[in-house]
Formats: C-alpha cells, sequence, structure tokens
C-alpha cells in the first residue's frame, strides 16, 4: 500500500550555476501580493527588514482582488468574539484548532483598524456605523463590505499603493517562483524564480515566506484567476514542508454557468440579502436540505445545487434575486454588470449558477506565527493550513486570517532574519531524467485540461473510492511523461506543481475514509470521530535528490473543536 503514495518528484525542477543567475538580498523574501504576503511584507518592513515582493503576474492581480464578498469581523453590536468563534468552529465539523479561531477572531477588529489606517474605505450606514451583512454560517451580521461586492478590489488596491510607498520594500512583477532554495542544513536560503524576460535569476535571504494563495486551476470549473495554480504548497513541498489537510477543497455553490465564458464567483452575499436558490421548474430546494436554507454552510449547499442538476438533468440551477429587499442593480453593482453583459437581468432574470473550486482549505502545515516544518520557512493565506478553517472554511473568514496572521508573520520573520543573516546560495545540479524517444512530445496544454476534468469528476463535490483510484492511476501515467520534459516553459512548471497538489490531495481523501465537511465519500457518506477526528498530515520523504513518496500522520484537534461534530452525524 506504500506506493499508492509514491511521487517521484526531483528535488528542483531547474538547475543552474551561481554565475550565470543574478543575486538579489534581502531579508525577508515574500511570494505573493494577495492580503496574506502584502501584510506580511509591510509587517516585516515595519519591523525594519528589508524585504522582497516577488509576484507572479502584476502586483494587484491576486485572488484578494477578485473578493466579491467581504471580511467577517466582530464590529457590530450584539455580536461576540465566542459567538464568532462557536460558528467557526461548527462549520469546521470538529476540526477547527480553537486557539488559532480565537486569535484570529480577537485581531480582526484591529486588522480592519489597520486597513483603514492605510486608506481602505468600508460601507457605512448613515449614522456612520458599519453596513454589516449575514452569510452562510454566521449568527450575527459580521461581514463587512466595500462597494458592495468590491470588498477585495478595495483591499487589494489599498495595500498594493502601501507596498508601492514603503521605503523598505521591493517590488518585482511578473516573476514565476520556481523552486524554495535550501542549504545544507536544511534551512531555507533563497528562491530561484524566471523573470518576464525568461532569465532565472535568484533571491536570497534566510526567510522565505510563501503567501502565493491556492490552486482552483487544478479543477475545471473553478471561481479562481489563471494563477491560481497550487505553486506555493508544491514548492514546499519539494523544500521538505509537511503538508495538511489537503483533501479539504471548498467548492462554492453559486458560479455563473454559461457555456464558453469564464466562471464568474456570484458572492454569498447575494443569498445574504435575500437571494433563493431555484431549480428549472422554478422549485426553491433548499429548505429541504437544511434548517437554515439557502443560507446553509456552503458544503451543504454545493451537495444540493449538484443534486438537484442531476436529479433535474440539468446544467444548473438559478439564483433568483426578486426577492431581495432592495434594488440589486445598486446592491451588487459588481454582479449587475457581468450579468448584464450576458443578458441577464439581476432584477428579473434568475442568474444560471453551479458549483466551482472555490478555496484550498488544506495547505502547509504551519504553527500560530506562520512556520513550516522546514526552518526559515513560512506560509501565509489560503497555500497555509493554519487549522482555522477545519474540514469547511466558514465565508469571509479566509481574508480576516490573511489580515491577522499576515502581521504576527511578518514581525516573526523581521526578528528571525536579524538573528539569522543573510545566508550564501549554492548552485543546483542538473535534473536526472529520462528524455523522451525522438519524436514524442507532451502537449502541455491537453494535459492541463485532462487533469482538471479528472480531478472535477473523481474529486470534486462528491468522491468515491473507485473514482479516486483510477484518478491516482491515471495522475502516475502523467507524471512520467512531465517529469522528462525541459522544464523552461512557466505553464510547464505549473503543471508539475498543480499535478503534485491534485495527487496529494487525492492520497488524503482516499486516506480519508469518512465524510466531513468539504470532504464527501458516497461510499463513507458518515462523520467517523473515532478514526478521524484528527488533521491529516504528509511529511515528504527522499531518497537523495527525488521526492519518493508521501508518509502521514494523523494530528488530533481541541477538545473543544470536536464537540461539533459528534459520532455519527452526517456531513
Amino acid at each position: 500500500m506504500q506506493d499508492r503514495h509514491r511521487l517521484d518528484l526531483d528535488r528542483y525542477l531547474v538547475p543552474f550555476t551561481l554565475r550565470q543567475v543574478p543575486q538579489y538580498r534581502y531579508d525577508v523574501v515574500v511570494l505573493g501580493s494577495g492580503a496574506a504576503g502584502a501584510v506580511t511584507a509591510l509587517s516585516a518592513a515595519a519591523a525594519g527588514a528589508s524585504v522582497a515582493v516577488v509576484c507572479k503576474e502584476r502586483l494587484g492581480t491576486t485572488n484578494t482582488a477578485w473578493a466579491q464578498g467581504g471580511v467577517a469581523a466582530v464590529l457590530g453590536p450584539g455580536d461576540s468574539v465566542e459567538s464568532h468563534v462557536a460558528d467557526t468552529l461548527s462549520v469546521g465539523c470538529g476540526l477547527v484548532d480553537e486557539h488559532v479561531a480565537r486569535a484570529v477572531v480577537e485581531g480582526g477588529p484591529e486588522a480592519i483598524a489597520h486597513l483603514r489606517g492605510l486608506g481602505a474605505s468600508f460601507d457605512a450606514l448613515l449614522d456612520g456605523t458599519y453596513d454589516l451583512s449575514m452569510e452562510g454560517g454566521h449568527s450575527h451580521p459580521r461581514i463587512l463590505h466595500a462597494r458592495g461586492d468590491a470588498t477585495g478590489a478595495e483591499i487589494q488596491s489599498t495595500l498594493t499603493k502601501a507596498l508601492l510607498d514603503h521605503p523598505n520594500i521591493d517590488t518585482f512583477e511578473n516573476v514565476f517562483a520556481i523552486d524554495v532554495l535550501t542549504g545544507d542544513d536544511g534551512r531555507a536560503v533563497g528562491v530561484l524564480a524566471r523573470n518576464a524576460l525568461g532569465e532565472l535569476v535568484a533571491y536570497g535571504a534566510s526567510q522565505i515566506v510563501l503567501a502565493t494563495g491556492g490552486g482552483g486551476q487544478i479543477y475545471r470549473e473553478t471561481t479562481n484567476p489563471t494563477i491560481a495554480t497550487a505553486d506555493g504548497v508544491a514548492m514546499g513541498l519539494r523544500a521538505g514542508a509537511a503538508v495538511r489537510d489537503l483533501e479539504f477543497v471548498q467548492f462554492h455553490p453559486t458560479c455563473l454557468y454559461i457555456a464558453g465564458a469564464a466562471r464568474v464567483l456570484i458572492s454569498e452575499i447575494v443569498r445574504g440579502a435575500g437571494g433563493v436558490l431555484r431549480d428549472k421548474d422554478g422549485v426553491a430546494f433548499m429548505a429541504d436540505a437544511h434548517p437554515r436554507a439557502d443560507l446553509a454552510p456552503r458544503d451543504i449547499v454545493s451537495r444540493a445545487v449538484s443534486r438537484r442538476m442531476a436529479e433535474t438533468s440539468s446544467t444548473s440551477v438559478g439564483l433568483d434575486l426578486s426577492c431581495v429587499d432592495r434594488d440589486p442593480h445598486e446592491a451588487f453593482p459588481g454582479i449587475s454588470r457581468i450579468c448584464r453583459f450576458f443578458g441577464i437581468d439581476i432584477a428579473h432574470d434568475p442568474i444560471p449558477v453551479r458549483p466551482g473550486c472555490h478555496y484550498m482549505i488544506g495547505g502547509l502545515q504551519v504553527d500560530l506565527e506562520g512556520r513550516t516544518t522546514v526552518p526559515g520557512l513560512w506560509a501565509a493565506g489560503e497555500c497555509a493550513s493554519t487549522g482555522l478553517h477545519g474540514a469547511n472554511r466558514m465565508g469571509s473568514n479566509s481574508l480576516l486570517e490573511g489580515l491577522v496572521l499576515g502581521r504576527t508573520i511578518g514581525e516573526r520573520a523581521a526578528a528571525d532574519a536579524a538573528a539569522a543573516g543573510r545566508p550564501e546560495i549554492y548552485s543546483v545540479a542538473d535534473r536526472d531524467h529520462e528524455d523522451p524517444p525522438p519524436g514524442v512530445q507532451v502537449n502541455i496544454a491537453d494535459l492541463t485540461y485532462s487533469m482538471k476534468s479528472l480531478m472535477w469528476r473523481q474529486m470534486g463535490v462528491e468522491r468515491s473510492e473507485a473514482g479516486m483510484r483510477e484518478a491516482l492511476a491515471t495522475f502516475d501515467f502523467w507524471a512520467r511523461a512531465v517529469r522528462s520534459l525541459p522544464l523552461d516553459d512557466v505553464r510547464a512548471a505549473e503543471l508539475v506543481n498543480m499535478l503534485s497538489v491534485a495527487r496529494l490531495a487525492t492520497f488524503g481523501a482516499l486516506e480519508r475514509t469518512e465524510s466531513r465537511g468539504t470532504h464527501y465519500r458516497s461510499d463513507h457518506p458518515l462523520v467517523n470521530d473515532a478514526r478521524w477526528r484528527a488533521h491529516l498530515a504528509q511529511s515528504p520523504e527522499f531518497e537523495g535528490d527525488v521526492l519518493r513518496r508521501v508518509s502521514f500522520e494523523r494530528q488530533p484537534v481541541a477538545a473543544a473543536a470536536i464537540e461539533a461534530a459528534p459520532e455519527g452525524a452526517s456531513a
């Protein structure tokens, strides 16, 4: 059974020699400029560190910028830290680490004040108090928005300006990070990357922060932008870092579905304002699926939508906004503008929606300060597994997590950098791989689409052992072909990263023989607390410079979190 967790990944994807590669030297290098990465960089710079922020595309092209929803924070009357923590524990289905949830929730008001101090503006009522709304899983209105459905854009533009204005921060755009470099002692010492001209560059630092976002592009149906190819998780794994809970992938239940068009998220704030899901016959079906109907947790809504689509032989369901208590065009201007482009009047026409991959709940295993299992390597935001989300992320908690924990990570990384000094970077030997026979070529685009389709079929909203075993056998076949490729093309390296993380997620989903939160197995439909009341960590095992396989470890969670998922309860 050990070989079913076999990977055979090269430690480094691209060889290089120092005499041919320019080096930039900093105290802290942050990969990614979304909420988590930007706040981390600003915090480290404020502590006196020299910081490089390396971006895959433009500085403001991030998952954060796409966020239509808001930030969950305890800011309104009647709400409390205890209530927000309790909601997070409940939605997380027994796997939330309570001490992490409490630290993040308690830091919410200060994080919002920090953003406002940087210039961010949030929606307010006439009396000047915050205009807070509801989302699925929350028991109180605590979702803070900017310009209705443009919260992410407001936060990103504010943080981008702050990065550009800070004298201790240099930003590098359109640079693709390839690998985390480590020394002989296993400590992180830098990053190898490829710039917009296709040239290799190295960034040396004793503290490397991965804030690269998620991996939604692993799936055919996703709300994520094209940059979300799981690069940070794959880089961290190849550097020796443990990953955790990758079987938990959140599917957002309401993605705009129009054949041939890119999937666009229709935010949960629409249902929070009164939007109703209806099947093709106009029947509102969510009341039969959960007591909170359309405001049930996202995993439940996603499964209910998928099942109703199957029962009615339809490709989508409709999201009806005619019951919203204010003009939908004014309340949700961004959504209105997108739908109008496709001839949909959201005040009268149901919006065609279906589930899509939205958020990687698992990621690189970190402690509360953001440290991975590799010295000098940190992770923040969606590519990190902090334990906040458990088995099912509650809406709008992720931006909060990045804003709160990013400040802690930046401070600690700056302190560690001051104590460690600047390490040396060493050349990397050529990859040991077999060249394909003459005339044999691998079509990167075709293989990428095939992988995305396979993940959607076998690792989507519902899974089974037979489907996952089929997926793993196919992944093994593809991985052998891809390993022979010269990885001087960014798309080839992205494919290696996506295939690596897709396999890890499938390993975890096959190992976890229960249904909990976003992980639903048709062959094991109940929660199994006796066996699976734990996080599932995967640690890389190397033979020389090749990552051969991963080993598994179950990590129990705190007793307070366990009570949220009683034995035998349905997922």
